[in-house]
């Protein structure tokens, strides 16, 4: 997880540590131009993703946020924003996003850190490359 201009984004990648740093740099320039506009900086930076020769080759997904918008990018254009406010990348990714849609039907009203941290506690029970050393970021109102 990194935060990414002026800390009112988080941006997270499933893939190779040196890809997802470019990534993260691109990405940011694209914020720097569009003055923080999230989804105009994610069709730009997927455009170039798609598109450019060094950046196509680079193998990772990412979630980029910020406090209204939710969006997962990958190299192949896509800009996905899931429709339950809902999204996780990576080897447990699935195992989390199935627990927390579940906590999240369940409990509406269930602060949303919590449960994020049950749902990721799950994916490391089941996945063997996740763990149960969590960081969980949030971003201000």
């Amino acid at each position: 997880m990194r935060r990414l201009y002026h800390g009112t984004v988080l941006a997270g990648f499933a893939g190779a540590v040196a890809d997802a740093l470019t990534l993260f740099e691109r990405f940011e320039a694209k914020l720097e131009e569009t003055r923080g506009q999230l989804a105009r900086a994610a069709v730009l930076l997927s455009r170039d993703w798609r598109t450019d020769r060094t950046l196509g080759r680079l193998e990772a997904l990412l979630v980029v946020a910020d406090r209204s918008t939710l969006l997962v990018l990958s190299g192949a254009g896509d800009v996905i924003e899931p429709d339950d406010g809902i999204a996780a990348v990576g080897s447990g990714g699935a195992y989390a996003l199935a627990a927390c849609r579940a906590f999240a039907q369940a409990w509406p009203d269930g602060d949303p850190e919590e449960l994020v941290r049950r749902s990721l506690d799950i994916a490391a029970d089941i996945c063997v490359f996740t763990n149960h050393h969590l960081t969980i970021e949030t971003l201000e109102a």
